[in-house]
Parts: C-alpha cells; structure tokens; sequence
C-alpha cells in the first residue's frame, strides 16, 4: 500500500533500492547530497546532480518521455559514514519560484516499481529550491521522511548548507546545475571525482583527438566494424536505461554442436573484476545484470543467449562492462559462423546496434565489444571482435581487463 506522508512525517523501506521520482507543474533540476551524521558532504563528490549523475550507491537519472527525474538509492552499497541521502529540487526557470509549483515526490521499490510512499509539500511562497525527502538510517534500518524545506536562494543554499564548495559560476551550459564546482567549462568536458575515464579509452585519449569516431543513435539503428564506437545517447541526454546485449552463432561444419557460452564482465575503474555473469552463475547485483539462460547448441533462430543490464541502476562503481563468447565444446570461432552482438532497447526489444563478427580466428574465446560508463554518465559501446584462447570466461578476465 502507498503510504501519503505528511510534512515531517516518516516510513520504514523494506526494499534493497529505492527510487525516489520527482515531478511537478514546471521544469525542475533534481539533485541528491550523501551527508554525514555532521549533516555536510564528506566533498563535492557527494553532490550528485545532472553534471556529476553518480556518487557511491546513488546515481541521479534525469527526465525521459514520461518519467521524471529519478534518484536512486542502493543503500547497502550506501557508505557507512553516511546517515542520509537527501532528494532536492530547485527550480529551471530564473525568477519561477515554488508558489503554485509545488513537486511531488514517489518513492518507489527501484526493482518492482511499486510506490511506497508519495509526498506534496503544503504551499510554497518564494522558495527556489526545496529539500524534498531524505532517506536515513536508524541502526540498521533504513525509513524515509518528508522535509519540504525551501531555501529563498535557490540551490545554492543549499549546497552551502551541506558543505558544497561553491565556486564563481561558469558560463551558462545546457543545462542550469553547470555552475556548480564539478561542472565543465563552456565547451569543455571534466571528469567528475570518482569517475576518471579508462586511461587510453576511445574518445578520451589525453593530449590528443579521438582514436575513433563517436556516434551516437540521433540517426536509429547503427551497426559497427570493429572498433568502432557508439555512445548511447539520444538528443544529447542518456538514451537507454535497460538494454539486452543478444549474442548468436551457427555451427559452421556440417551441423556439427557447438556450445558457446555468452558473459559479461563487470570491472570497476581500476580495472578490478567486481562481478562475472554467465552461464554457471546468472546475475549479478541483485539482478541489475541477468543472463538468460545456457544455450547448449546455438540452434535456431535469432539470438542464441541473451544478457539484460539496467544501466541506470548499475552500482556507480561499476565503470566498465565486457561481453565475452567463448567456445565450451573447444571448437576454434573458425568452426563457427555467423557470430555476431546487438543491443537492444530493454523495454521493446528494438535493435539498436549490431556488431557481426566477419573475422574468424582459431581461438577459443573473443571479446566482442565493452560498454564503458564516461565521466558524464552516459554510457559507449565499442566493438571489439579481439580474441583469447580459454574455454570459459575465467580466462577472459585478464585479456577483457587489459582492453579498457
């Protein structure tokens, strides 16, 4: 059952993550600050909003067709230090204040969908920027609480209230939360802390142009050669928030079986291994990656195995993903034909990107593409189609590392 709080008033979270949505009558910026028990940020990292969209256990997801800006919460990768998380808002349009405007926040079960809780600050005067709910700790328990506190000088004061560093405001950029301290400067692209790009990664190669051209799905439907990259974004705001990788063969010597085994490996920045998706073990995160199952001949149809990510609700460590096909029967991908990976929307199914694998070499495992989180918090595929001798994922870890 919804739970309709009151100003002040406050209810348990059963759930794992929590979602917290926030719409209203005007265009409004959302962001989320990680506080201490002090009430202040331990630095600006702990300032996620539209510039700077992931911090540890809280990633910001702005408005998309129908659904409102968003943040979600995975509060047991939320840091100890940390007492609350609270949910802001502020106002897009200069001199608008919250009188009449007043936001609604639904607090959901982030993996069900379902509402918990909803709440309506009472009426609003000349506030600009409002402290909506927080979400807090009580032992080993997590509640939320309605707050509907304003501040008259707009999100500003709110960040210096919770211990943002603010700095002299950049020229104006696309979006209004760029003139607070981790956002670019006009025509420029900084990495916010936390989240440096991959060193030598496509497209953020220090000192020097792009390796290989980005594109991006303004245009529909892409298909990549090998190496080539596309950043999944549409009209320049994070396109996709669930996606299927699709992965297929065909055995290629008189029907003979071939078993191939579809996986995904998740690293973090460092090029550490967090978590490995696949046949033998098929989710990882709560189910934010989920492997669909073993295909044990590559037969039929369409794709042989399928792995669903909800990016948007990947942990913010989480700063690269690799799909890995290797061969389990032990026959070279030059006894196997046609392998090829797609991505598709996860909400319909549409094919995005394809990537066939027309190069076959006599090995055992290839990578066929990554997916790696770029410091504004969109997400870039590139093909890969490099190969590795090993029978399993195990042996791709190291080669799948060394390739971010």
């Amino acid at each position: 059952m919804t739970v309709a709080l009151s100003q002040g008033a406050n209810a348990s979270l059963q759930a794992a993550r929590i979602t917290v949505e926030v719409a209203g009558p005007v265009r409004l910026d959302v962001s989320a600050l990680l506080l201490t028990a002090q009430g202040k940020v331990r630095s600006d990292a702990d300032f996620v909003f539209y510039n700077a969209p992931a911090g540890t256990g809280v990633i910001y997801r702005p408005a998309t067709g129908g659904t409102p800006d968003s943040v979600t919460v995975e509060l047991a990768f939320v840091p100890g230090e940390i007492e609350k998380v609270v949910v802001t808002s502020s106002l897009d349009q200069p001199g608008t204040t919250f009188a009449g405007n007043e936001p609604t926040a639904v607090i959901r079960d982030a993996d069900s969908g379902a509402a918990l809780a909803t709440f309506t600050p009472p009426a609003l005067t000349r506030e600009t920027a409002l402290v909506i709910v927080e979400l807090y700790r009580r032992g080993a328990e997590w509640k939320v609480r309605a707050v509907g506190q304003g501040y008259a000088d707009g999100l500003g004061g709110i960040a210096a209230d919770f211990g943002v560093a603010l700095e002299t405001p950049a020229p104006p950029q696309a979006h209004p939360s760029a003139a607070f301290p981790t956002a670019p400067a006009a025509g420029q692209q900084q990495p916010h802390p936390g989240q440096q790009p991959f060193p030598g990664q496509a497209g953020h190669l220090p000192g020097g142009p792009p390796q290989v051209q980005k594109i991006n799905l303004d245009k529909g439907k892409v298909s990549l050669q090998k190496g080539g990259s596309v950043s999944l974004t549409k009209g320049g705001v994070p396109f996709l928030q669930a996606v299927r990788m699709g992965l297929g063969w065909e055995p290629a010597k008189r029907g003979k079986r071939v078993d191939l085994d579809a996986s995904c490996i998740a690293f973090d920045r460092a090029r550490n291994k967090l978590a490995t998706v696949s046949f033998s073990g098929l989710k990882a995160f709560g189910g934010v990656i989920q492997h669909s199952g073993d295909n044990l001949s590559g037969k039929g149809s369409g794709d042989d195995e399928m792995i669903a990510v909800h990016l948007g609700e990947l942990p913010p460590e989480v700063g690269a993903l690799v799909f890995t096909v290797n061969s389990y029967s032990g026959q070279r991908f030059t006894e196997v034909a046609h392998a090829y990976c797609r991505l598709l929307d996860g909400s319909n199914g549409q094919e995005l990107v394809r990537f066939n694998l027309t190069e076959a070499q006599p090995y055992t495992g290839v990578m066929m593409c990554k997916l790696i989180r770029q410091p504004t918090g969109e997400w870039e595929m590139t093909a890969l189609g490099e190969y590795a001798d090993s029978k399993t994922v195990k042996g791709m870890i190291v080669p799948a590392a060394n390739i971010l």
